[in-house]
């Protein structure tokens, strides 16, 4: 698809200095781009290939205008720009109606003649599945799921009973939704299931990633509010609620019942144990072990570190000896503030006795 730079500044809200006219083909990296592609600038350290670039046009911010003579387009966030062109120049295909012959569809499922069902794709008794949403080949949509407006689902995603997807999200293959929480009682050593009888719900415009697993509520629901972002290999438990607009990378694991509030962060492999309160506007590092709930926003972090090998096994060495050391710092810190108290009579007595 070929557009104009006047079409891409109109669509980033930049400030061209250069053709309009001029037309791209694709968006490419800094260093590889040719005359017939668009590239971006983001990072001072990419700086030195503005001078090599054979872009067409480059998307940079004002202050590094003077160091590229071709086209400019100048915004204040030149990899947002760089997102919105990449959207512009590979749209989303229109979906186009229709069910795969292979598709096994409930008569009483009420499915929207603008939606597509994929090929060996089953959908149950009560669905409803409105406009131009996708479902790919091998899903099960369950019993009284419903799916919104413009949602796509990809090949093996599953949505158990009672699950509902707002509209414009997009799920990726294998993940599922509405899975039973983890849930049990002991008796006497002997595990006996509670039946997970809430559902979980999705808003408008999430995105969810392969193989990410959201469990169904137990009593009430597990939620998913909109514009939330999940990565791959993310599990989130039963009766979690995750606030408007937060994002988890890979690996991410949330237990049972906690509170996530909107605008939070969470990098890859960081966890958060059950029953707790995440205030809105945190922001949790790269596998950080969230224990206690946090009120109040700001980055955390926790874990440790990778390390040269020897100089890890004598860390762990004195870490192994950490209690032993503090306790001998204390009786030390004990026998010093007693030598102080002695010094102290002392000078008291002297003072006495010159008296």
């Amino acid at each position: 698809m070929a557009i104009t730079l006047g079409e891409v500044a109109e669509v980033i809200g930049a400030e061209l200095l250069g053709d309009p006219g001029q037309r791209v083909v694709e968006i490419a990296p800094l260093d590889q781009a040719t005359a017939e592609q668009i590239t971006f600038l983001s990072s001072e350290k990419y700086l030195n290939h503005l001078s090599t670039t054979a872009a067409a046009a480059v998307i940079l911010q004002p202050q590094h205008q003077d160091q590229f003579s071709g086209n400019r387009l100048l915004v204040n966030d030149p990899y947002l720009g760089y997102a919105k062109t990449a959207v512009l120049l590979h749209p989303e295909q229109s979906v186009q109606g229709g069910q795969h012959p292979s598709a096994v569809v409930d008569p009483s499922a009420k499915i929207s003649e603008q939606s597509w069902i994929g090929p060996q794709s089953v959908v149950m008794a009560g669905a409803v599945i409105e406009a131009s949403v996708e479902i790919g080949p091998g899903c099960l949509i369950g019993p009284n799921c419903r799916i919104g407006k413009g949602t796509r689902i990809k090949g093996q995603v599953t949505l158990m009973e009672g699950t509902i997807l707002g509209q414009e999200c997009l799920l990726h293959p294998g993940a599922v939704l509405g899975s039973d929480g983890f849930g049990f009682a002991n008796e006497q050593g002997r595990w006996v299931k509670i039946p997970q009888l809430g559902r979980v719900i999705v808003g408008d415009r999430v995105e969810i990633g392969a193989n990410s697993t959201i469990d169904r509520g137990a009593l009430e629901d597990t939620v998913i509010e909109d514009g939330v972002k999940i990565d791959n290999l993310v599990h989130l438990a039963h009766n979690v609620r995750v606030g408007k607009d937060s994002a988890m990378a890979a690996m991410v694991g949330i237990a049972g019942s906690t509170e996530v509030g909107p605008g939070c962060t969470f990098g890859g492999q960081a966890g958060v144990v059950g029953h707790l309160q995440i205030v809105g506007g945190t922001h949790c590092t790269a596998r950080t072990l969230v224990t206690r709930s946090i009120d109040q926003p700001g980055s955390y972090s926790s874990g440790t570190p990778a390390a040269p090998s020897r100089r890890w096994r004598r860390n762990m060495v004195q870490l192994r000896n950490l209690n032993e050391s503090i306790q001998r710092l204390k009786k030390a810190e004990k026998r010093i503030d007693e030598m102080d108290g002695r010094l102290g009579d002392l000078e008291s007595n002297e003072k006495g006795t010159e008296l």
